[in-house]
């Protein structure tokens, strides 16, 4: 009668348990709570109970991607680990990504001796990239520009003993797509700003060369493979991840990439074309009402400090930065257009007002003046309306 009792109150227990875990994402756990579980339930139970979720999980198969460092400060890899919601470890490890290779967070060395490589994967990383390239059906992720220069060599930049223009080329040719993250990987950002040897270096993106899509590093080196540009000093943990989900989930295809992606390679839903950082930017009152700084620290509109809101094609203002609370402008800095692909150049000079562009084509000053007096005759007539109903 005894173990009767046990039986009832132990099936009883496990239903009760099964219940309580129905509202748990057991992807969640940590192996000793798994093995809890499952030991508690019964293998033959858990599996009964969770075999949609275990398909699903098995289903969704490893993705591999390499991460290439080139010529950058690492501000991207960097942004992306600040992120949040998800965070890097959430995304990969809900996308069952693999990231095989990531030159910063990598335990390897590369070591040589005599001009081989020695030891082996586990502990060079020049030897475990050249095994990654065999197994192909990774995606690739490029931060950082490619120098082309002096004279086409890439000898700009050797890692490893490799130019990095040599091992880009490698890479991309088993690469499935390519990610190129961050506006130096993207057009060649602050690397290929105008200067004395400019020439010289000649860095260049993935896909484009500044805004010229002829001249990027995969053209010079007459490799074809989808390119997305993911632009930003950094770029935003969002547009990365949600990115790269996006594509690995299958939500965007990369036959319909074209369609996806602006002139410059953006995605059109972090970069819309038709839509600027100044039209949600938390100072457009002070803008609207013709209220400008015209020193550091105030909080009014930054436009006279040179703010470049009103011809940035991104989504700060809504997405926000620092677990989605702050913006440059939201933090007293004028906004640079660091998505632009001609920057730093075309944002030149920075913190000075652009009178020659204006927003929409107009003199900021014009605008102003024209808001202010709308706003007086929205009070003018609101004021009329009192007085005929005798308030």
């Amino acid at each position: 009668m005894g173990k009767n009792q046990d039986v009832v109150e132990m099936s009883t227990g496990t239903t009760n348990l099964v219940r309580t875990l129905d509202s748990v994402d057991f992807l969640k756990m940590d192996r000793r709570t798994f093995m809890k579980v499952v030991g508690t339930i019964g293998a033959s139970a858990f599996l009964a109970t969770y075999k949609t979720e275990i398909v699903d999980a098995l289903e969704l198969a490893e993705t591999k991607l390499i991460w290439l460092h080139g010529s950058e400060c690492t501000g991207c890899s960097e942004s992306l680990l600040n992120g949040g919601n998800p965070d890097i470890v959430q995304a990969l490890t809900k996308l069952n990504v693999n990231l095989a290779f990531h030159e910063t967070v990598c335990m390897q060395q590369g070591i040589w001796n005599d001009g081989k490589l020695v030891n082996t994967a586990e502990l060079n990383s020049e030897i475990l990239l050249e095994e990654l390239y065999k197994e192909g059906n990774y995606f690739l992720v490029v931060e950082g520009s490619i120098p082309n220069g002096p004279d086409g060599s890439g000898r700009y930049l050797v890692i490893g003993n490799k130019t990095f223009k040599d091992t880009l080329g490698e890479a991309a040719k088993n690469a499935t797509a390519v990610i190129a993250v961050g506006t130096c990987a993207a057009y060649g950002g602050i690397t290929s700003a105008n200067s004395d040897v400019a020439k010289d270096t000649d860095y260049r993106g993935v896909a484009f060369a500044k805004n010229d899509k002829t001249k990027g590093m995969l053209q010079e080196l007459g490799i074809e493979k989808p390119v997305v540009n993911i632009p930003g000093c950094p770029a935003h943990p969002d547009w990365v991840l949600l990115t790269l989900g996006a594509v690995i989930l299958g939500k965007l295809k990369l036959e319909d990439l074209p369609a996806a992606l602006d002139e410059y390679g953006r995605p059109k839903v972090f970069y819309p074309p038709d839509h600027t950082v100044h039209e949600n930017c938390p100072r457009r009152g002070y803008y609207d009402r013709g209220e400008f700084d015209t020193e550091v620290g105030g909080e009014k509109c930054l436009w006279k400090l040179g703010c470049k809101a009103p011809y940035a094609h991104a989504d700060c203002g809504i997405r926000r930065w620092n677990g989605s609370v702050s913006m440059c402008t939201q933090a007293g800095g004028p906004c640079i257009n660091c998505v632009d692909p001609g920057w730093p150049d075309s944002s030149r000079p920075l913190y000075v007002e652009r009178e020659d562009i204006g927003i929409a084509g107009a003199n900021i000053d014009t605008i102003a003046k024209v808001a202010v007096g709308a706003a007086a005759v929205a009070a003018g007539v609101h004021a009329v309306r009192r007085m005929g109903k005798g308030e």
